[in-house]
């Protein structure tokens, strides 16, 4: 269970290396993202840690899983690092923050299996994918400071889901029951989150990717939480509360810090509405790179 919790670490980190360099322009457009091969090669990893991560929630509470997803910012920031992008000091520190938050959540946490949700409800959980792609529809027509935090909270909203339906979900044991909504609900929900999340990228360019990436991963973190201590029995370890409370927030703090730290150094949204990144010049068709002095 741990180690495929730590895959799903790992595999939403390599999908964002680096953050908002693979979706450039300000609209969503499918021809465009289709030749972002990067990106498809990291929703691979993203969709490898997944599975993974649905048997850790056999067992783990969402408010544990959910906050390892958000911090495989953290993973970016690293293999950034690793690229020569480096990190501010303030960001390293998020980053201990984060990891000391994870902690204490694995310290907190109590292994017990979910309660199974009625039947009425569990088809709620694939039709959530509707009200998702309606923001995703109406944020295409809105203007970016706008569409990128609606997008990022819809996008949110859906892997909240995911989420929810994979730590419910009852592992099928016949052909049939392979039809079961809480399977459906991970396919379309999934697929639908990561559709919009694209956009909410594409839309904000580099400038936005700190804020959209924070919504996402405080939405993604909150929702599903909150929903597994109230209705599906998620345990906090007796004496651990407060211990659960404070690895909690900080958590959400390093992995939203991480996510800043991680951007501070990559180009502007305007440089990336031109296409252009630093240390290049168009001429034409071509691209040619013009190196840039070394930073202290």
């Amino acid at each position: 269970m741990c180690g495929a919790g730590l895959w799903y670490r790992f595999g939403p980190g390599i999908h964002r290396n680096p953050p908002g360099r693979n979706l450039r322009g300000t609209s969503f457009d499918l021809v465009t993202l289709r030749k972002q091969y990067a990106y498809f090669l990291g929703l691979c990893a993203d969709l490898t840690g997944f599975v993974l991560a649905a048997a850790a929630l056999r067992l783990l509470p969402l408010f544990l899983v959910q906050s390892v997803i958000a911090f495989s910012v953290g993973v970016t920031a690293v293999i950034s690092a690793l690229l020569g992008i480096r990190l501010a000091a303030l960001g390293w520190i998020a980053l201990a923050v984060g990891a000391g938050g994870l902690l204490l959540l694995g310290l907190s946490a109590e292994p017990t299996p979910a309660h199974t949700l009625p039947p009425g409800w569990g088809w709620m959980l694939p039709a959530a994918a509707v009200p998702v792609a309606a923001l995703g529809y109406l944020g295409r027509q809105m203007p970016p400071r706008v569409a990128t935090p609606m997008l990022a909270f819809a996008a949110g909203l859906g892997f909240s889901v995911v989420g929810i339906a994979a730590r419910t979900l009852h592992v099928p044991d016949s052909p049939g029951q392979f039809l079961q909504p809480g399977l459906l609900a991970i396919v379309v929900n999934g697929a639908v989150a990561a559709t919009v999340f694209a956009m909410s990228l594409q839309r904000g360019g580099a400038a936005g990717t700190t804020g959209a990436t924070a919504i996402m991963f405080t939405t993604t973190m909150t929702v599903p939480s909150l929903i597994g201590l109230l209705y599906l029995d998620d345990q906090v370890r007796p004496g651990f509360a407060a211990g659960a409370v404070v690895g909690f927030a900080l958590a959400v703090t390093g992995a939203v810090g991480a996510a800043f730290y991680a951007s501070a150094r990559h180009p502007s949204g305007a440089s990336v509405a031109a296409g252009k990144f630093p240390g290049e010049h168009r001429t034409g068709a071509k691209v040619t790179q013009i190196p840039t002095p070394a930073r202290d």
